[in-house]
């Protein structure tokens, strides 16, 4: 077909189809046992890792869910994976996922209402789009995405959803650009409509150096995608602990303002850094009294801009920055809380932040 883009080889382009697609044709989930994770279903946080053969682990067996287990261990949560399938190395203590190899989101969207009422997840970890690259309709998988997420919030609107963006591909690059593009619009749409959906930037956590076949992570690579997800969850109340404080502390930065009493106050939090750009969370607070809104302001560093924010409405101009609050979570009771995100390009800084109520 005139203007389709082709892998460097023939040979190149089978290799990678037939590892998206072999675990789903010949291999039935298997039913390995938890292996010591020390805590019982009833007492942990339920978290459904949801996608393809990326989250099922093909080349690196358990993939990021791996060191996402271990980094949840030395973190002190308690955490249970569920889901139909279940795989993986004994260091993983926890092998329950909804990896799919070969899937598509339209395959994941078809499954994914009897998963969540059989599995009731608290938190949703989505990697999809990878084998919709190679369909036959690739412009399509935007609206298929944003359809997915609409199912999984309407089914368990109470849960707190991270999407992803996929992660680099060798080949078919300028397709992945544009899917990814579209993302994180999406996600701040669906943010916006007071679903619980939260963007993991994960095609900037990685390169095509950490791929082992053009197409899934290597050991590296996979580890990289635990930081993010780990990185992401930490930053999200409630998503992998009770609402309150974490069991440990985190390795950013924040800063907090001092309001006059009644206003407001906001702390800032880097989630993640990689080369040329940065993901930041803003925790904004109410004083002693209730607040029916809240923008919070700084000034950005040198060569830093904001590309997204979710959570909030960005009234940025040049190098004054300003979120306002989203017309769902404006209104806060006296010493609640409120979060908005954001994707930022250059390099991270700590910067001092003004909170203010109308």
């Amino acid at each position: 077909m005139a203007g389709t883009p082709r892998f460097p080889s023939a040979a190149a382009a089978l290799a990678a189809v037939a590892a998206l697609v072999t675990a789903s044709a010949c291999a039935a989930p298997t039913t390995a046992p938890r292996a010591g994770s020390g805590v019982t279903a009833a007492a942990a946080v339920r978290v459904m890792p949801l996608g393809d053969s990326i989250t099922d682990g093909f080349n690196v067996p358990g993939g990021y869910r791996v060191d996402l287990w271990q980094k949840f261990v030395a973190g002190g949560y308690s955490i249970d994976f569920v889901g139909s399938s279940s795989n993986g190395p004994g260091n993983l203590g926890d092998r329950d996922h909804e990896g799919h190899s070969g899937w598509t989101i339209a395959q994941v969207d078809a499954n994914v209402v009897a998963w969540l009422r059989t599995h009731t997840p608290r938190t949703v970890l989505l990697h999809i789009g990878t084998n919709d690259i190679y369909g036959s309709d690739p412009a399509g998988a935007p609206n298929r995405l944003s359809a997915l997420i609409d199912k999984i919030t309407t089914q368990s609107p109470d849960a707190v959803l991270l999407v992803a963006t996929i992660t680099p591909l060798s080949s078919y690059d300028d397709r992945v650009r544009t899917f990814n593009a579209a993302v994180p619009g999406i996600v701040r749409a669906k943010a916006d409509a007071g679903r619980k959906v939260h963007l993991v930037d994960m095609y900037r956590a990685l390169t095509t150096a950490d791929l082992a076949d053009g197409v899934h992570p290597n050991a590296g690579g996979y580890s990289k995608m635990a930081t993010a997800w780990y990185d992401a969850l930490r930053s999200i109340p409630g998503s992998i602990d009770d609402g309150g404080s974490p069991p440990t502390t985190t390795t950013t930065t924040t800063t907090t303002t001092a309001p006059p009493s009644g206003a407001c106050t906001a702390s800032y939090r880097t989630v993640g850094t990689w080369q040329g750009g940065f993901q930041a969370e803003v925790a904004v607070t109410a004083g002693a009294s209730p607040i029916t809104g809240w923008t919070v302001s700084w000034a950005l560093a040198p060569g830093q801009g904001i590309d997204q924010v979710w959570g909030g409405v960005s009234t940025t101009s040049g190098s004054a920055a300003a979120v306002r609050n989203a017309p769902w979570n404006g209104s806060l009771t006296a010493r609640a809380s409120a979060t908005f995100g954001l994707l930022g390009r250059g390099t991270a800084s700590t910067p001092s932040l003004a909170c203010a109520s109308p």
